[in-house]
């Protein structure tokens, strides 16, 4: 009887686990699109990361007014460093699907995207409410 049991216990085990072992997976042209997509983000914003340095200048000085005239240049080197070092991370690392499932390891994922201007949204007595950095400041 114990023998019955755990042979029925067995096949009900596999008829569960069939169907779950029969879905299909990314097609290998699909992981190889990836894994080449990881690369060149990781190559390019090797190459791309000097153009921080005015992107952030001229980001912080929109957004934060006098003061993004000092941070701009802080931020841009800080940001040149770290884009470079993200690339470099890819470039090596491009089979692994790490971040995600291959996704990019740093938002915006070029040096192109990302702008457009930040909007900060709170709550105020239910409802949302954006605001624009440095709009209330004085002069702008």
């Amino acid at each position: 009887m114990r023998i019955q049991s755990v042979l029925f216990s067995m096949l009900i085990l596999f008829c569960l686990a069939a169907p779950v072992s029969a879905l299909e997976g990314d097609k290998p042209e699909n992981i190889v699109g990836k894994m080449a997509y990881k690369l060149t983000s990781g190559v390019t914003n090797i190459a791309t990361s000097p153009a921080e340095f005015p992107k952030q200048c001229i980001l912080s000085a929109r957004d934060d007014g006098a003061v993004g005239y000092v941070i701009g240049p802080i931020k841009g080197v800080g940001m040149i460093v770290y884009r470079a070092f993200i690339g470099t991370i890819e470039s090596f690392f491009f089979y692994i699907p790490q971040p995600g499932y291959y996704d990019p390891a740093i938002n915006p994922d070029f040096v192109w995207n990302g702008w457009e201007k930040q909007r900060l949204d709170y709550e105020k007595s239910g409802e949302t409410v954006s605001i624009e950095p440095g709009a209330d400041k004085t002069g702008e």
